[in-house]
């Protein structure tokens, strides 16, 4: 059983504190999805369905809870749509599984207000990152950005500035009080937990 980290808050600043707070889930996510080790197509097909089916639930939801002034901010960032465009690419037809895991995790995340949406975004935007590393080894099976490699590798060169932008922008919208940066983390180690659901259809 994965024990979340806790801590005493000493600092208002909140990328700190969310890192703290999900760094041993952000570890379970990534030895369930194994995306740096040798991957067969058809296993890489379902890691994108799994982000596509979840995505198209959560990206609504997170979008309902920011305020109104950082909702065409967010708009801008939705990676659904690349997803769509792999599946698409890859000749992938509908998974049940994948598409119910996805949903039925949704129930984990509280997205009530903007720091909860502030804090599960953050799992999202920091998956960005990581995923330019894929890209690399993705490029060595054939697979591109417009050939179905499109979500990983989401906006390219933007992604870094990108994260940065992300990160003054959680600040402002979560980092000011004690209330928010709790509700943030909290929000946070759900949306992990949700997509650690998710994803465990992906072996069966």
């Amino acid at each position: 059983m994965t024990t979340i980290a806790t801590t005493t808050e000493t600092t208002t600043e909140l990328l700190p504190r969310l890192r703290h707070c999900t760094g041993p889930l952000h570890e379970d996510i990534e030895a369930l999805l194994r995306l740096e080790a040798p991957m067969p197509i058809a296993r890489y097909g379902r890691i994108v369905q799994g982000f596509h089916e979840f995505l198209t639930l959560w990206e609504m939801r997170v979008r309902h809870a920011l305020p109104e002034r950082l909702r065409p901010w967010f708009d801008e960032r939705q990676r659904a749509p690349f997803a769509a465009r792999d599946i698409a690419a890859l000749g992938l037809t509908q998974d049940l599984a994948m598409r119910d895991a996805a949903r039925a995790a949704q129930h984990r995340i509280m997205l009530d207000s903007p720091a909860t949406a502030i804090g599960s975004l953050y799992v999202l935007e920091g998956s960005a990152l990581g995923g330019q590393v894929l890209t690399r080894q993705l490029a060595g099976q054939g697979l591109t950005p417009d050939r179905g490699a499109a979500y990983f590798h989401g906006y390219g060169e933007r992604t870094g500035a990108m994260w940065r932008e992300f990160r003054a922008l959680a600040q402002d919208t979560a980092g000011g009080d004690a209330a928010s940066r709790t509700a943030a983390c909290k929000a946070a180690v759900q949306t992990f937990k949700a997509l650690i659901e998710t994803f465990g259809a992906l072996d069966r």
